[in-house]
């Protein structure tokens, strides 16, 4: 199937789904198209643009790894200090978090060597 813009001799446009460029042509070389807006048997192609399908757009590098991110570690919110800590004390199950935490939390935590690492991206739930 090929789908080709028409323009008629009184400059109405319209298109036409046809099975192939020769049936076009068979159609038209016999005077069976017609302008669906005045019946005009004066029918030709109008210019057309080709589509044209574009590559997959790769997202950001960043949403990228908010995607990994968000689909590998569980979300703590503003537990994240608490739950991180008890991690490394053994007392809860080893499991990837993120959270938020205070500059304060954040300094206490990196003092007692316990591992954090700011995210360039802030939690879907604080983005408008």
């Amino acid at each position: 199937m090929i789908r080709y813009n028409l323009i008629c001799n009184k400059d109405h446009s319209f298109d036409s789904w046809f099975a192939s460029a020769a049936a076009y042509e068979s159609l038209s070389q016999a005077g069976h198209l017609s302008c669906t807006i005045c019946g005009s048997g004066e029918i030709r192609k109008a210019l057309m643009a080709p589509k044209v399908k574009s590559a997959p757009v790769e997202p950001h590098p960043l949403e990228k790894l908010r995607k990994h991110v968000e689909g590998t570690a569980t979300y703590v919110g503003g537990s994240f200090a608490k739950q991180a800590r008890a991690q490394h004390d053994g007392t809860a199950p080893d499991r990837p978090i993120y959270g938020e935490a205070t500059r304060a939390e954040v300094r206490d935590l990196l003092r007692d060597d316990i591992p954090v690492l700011p995210l360039p991206f802030r939690p879907k739930s604080q983005t408008n």
